[in-house]
């Protein structure tokens, strides 16, 4: 190949890399692909995750505030995320422009080279046109020759022309760097106004006086149920999952119990790390089976319903011995009155804010549900209230701060249709959905220390958030 072309070949495949490098390179550096800057009209809905969350707030007549707040686990404020996500998209794109400098400096001069050929080529084609007229005058050998380089160089015409195209095309992405490098600098100027340690220590300061405001809230009206979390796929269709509302902050173990009969062994772990890890501490072995899937622990004991009998037990994990055990009266047991799902899901005993109950169905009260405070030492009964929810046609059912919640159903399509306040002895009608993700709940319990929903879902152990409504008390309530 001549030296024209060796030179026109090196041109071509500077082409070729600034195409390739326009297609693929520049979308990522400047963040196409995953950034989008909200202007600061746009209003975001923090999720728990990301910090503290106002559900609503109002006054009632007497002038005092009432507001929802739902507490999030402890991370880092999103607005610090969002200005380091700034702080790297404005270096990605000053890195950006600087290449696109060198690169400009490239273009110009090959277009350059790219003009002059193309005048090159005009003359040889207008020579060649003179010579077609008078080529009767001419060497056939001669003509032929020039004729096949005329052949060679023609297809390139349009190559070259695409090529000036691209050159206007970098000179029009290196204005809208330059322009979007002015606005990210005069955001991250914005943003920058406070250090980030500075940043850091204030949110800290606001977590500790909202964790003290939460201290002054009382119980809570569920408004909300989102999620589920999958925390880990394991065991049967049926079992239980749960920890100890009211274990210290340092204390996170873990019981698990597969199954809803023909068991008797309770697995321990740490920590919800090492139950997903399937990393076991220690297991039990209970005197006696279980029935349902029902059971809560609370206090460092837990409370279960025999198998085959209405006698609920309580048993020390520390001692490893039943403290205490109790026949609930008139209550049906080995699917007498279990939930629409079956699994001899007679008794539910579960525990909130207020204390530990029983949630059964009697003869006596026409298998509708009866609600039983019981005192966690003696098991005794200290007081019920019977409503008039058929608890067969009930998919799960769970207190709040001495309120139960009922399901419509444990298939999907679920959601809390009912509740109960024991404290008026009032029911009302309820419409608060939720995503039953795998189809089929065996067990849903809240725990207050969480502020969460424990479910097994169809061999799935998840969690549900929930949204209360509180009232915070003033010093001058009573």
């Amino acid at each position: 190949m001549s030296p024209p072309l060796l030179k026109l070949g090196a041109v071509l495949s500077t082409m070729a890399m600034i195409s390739n490098w326009m297609s693929q390179t520049l979308p990522s550096l400047v963040g196409l692909n995953t950034t989008r800057i909200t202007t600061p009209d746009t209003l975001t809905q923090i999720s728990p995750k990301e910090g503290w969350q106002v559900y609503s707030s109002a006054q009632d007549p007497d002038g005092r505030c009432i507001c929802t707040v739902v507490a999030p686990e402890q991370n880092l404020c999103s607005r610090d995320a969002k200005s380091r996500q700034l702080r790297q998209l404005l270096e990605k794109v000053q890195n950006m422009s600087q290449s696109i400098e060198v690169l400009n400096l490239r273009t110009q001069r090959d277009f350059q080279y790219v003009l002059k050929m193309e005048t090159q080529m005009k003359g040889l084609k207008a020579k060649f046109r003179q010579i077609e007229d008078d080529r009767k005058t001419l060497m056939t050998k001669h003509f032929q020759e020039l004729k096949e380089k005329m052949d060679e160089l023609l297809p390139l015409i349009p190559v070259l022309e695409q090529y000036k195209t691209d050159a206007k095309l970098i000179t029009q992405f290196k204005e809208e760097i330059r322009n979007l490098s002015t606005v990210l600098t005069g955001i991250q100027e914005e943003i920058g106004a406070y250090d980030y340690e500075e940043l850091h220590q204030r949110v800290l300061s606001l977590e500790t006086r909202l964790r003290d405001c939460m201290k002054k809230l009382t119980c809570g009206k569920l408004m909300k149920i989102t999620g589920p979390i999958t925390v880990k796929i394991s065991g049967t269709r049926f079992g239980a999952w749960m920890t100890d509302p009211l274990a210290s902050e340092k204390n996170n173990r873990v019981w698990y119990m597969d199954s809803y009969t023909n068991n008797k062994i309770v697995r321990e772990y740490k920590s919800i790390a090492d139950f997903v890890s399937g990393a076991e501490s220690r297991t039990y072995s209970l005197p006696f089976k279980w029935a349902g899937t029902n059971h809560v622990v609370y206090n460092g004991s837990l409370y279960f319903n025999k198998y085959q009998s209405n006698i609920i037990i309580k048993y020390s994990f520390d001692t490893g011995r039943v403290l205490a055990q109790r026949s609930l009266e008139y209550a049906g047991f080995h699917n007498v009155y279990p939930y629409t799902w079956g699994g001899f899901s007679d008794i539910d005993l579960m525990a909130d804010e207020i204390g530990l109950w029983a949630v059964y169905a009697t003869n006596q009260n026409a298998g509708n549900i009866v609600i039983s405070q019981l005192n966690q030492d003696t098991l005794e009964v200290l007081k019920s209230w019977s409503t008039g929810y058929p608890k067969r046609s009930a998919g799960e059912s769970f207190m709040i701060c001495g309120t139960l919640y009922v399901t419509n159903s444990h298939l999907t399509g679920a959601k809390v249709y009912y509740s109960y306040s024991t404290k008026t002895s009032t029911y009302e009608y309820t419409d608060i959905p939720f995503h039953n993700q795998y189809f089929h709940i065996s067990m849903l319990d809240y725990n207050a220390r969480d502020r969460a929903l424990y479910a097994w879902n169809n061999g799935h152990q998840v969690l549900f958030n929930v949204t209360l409504f509180h009232v915070i008390k003033t010093e001058d309530d009573t």
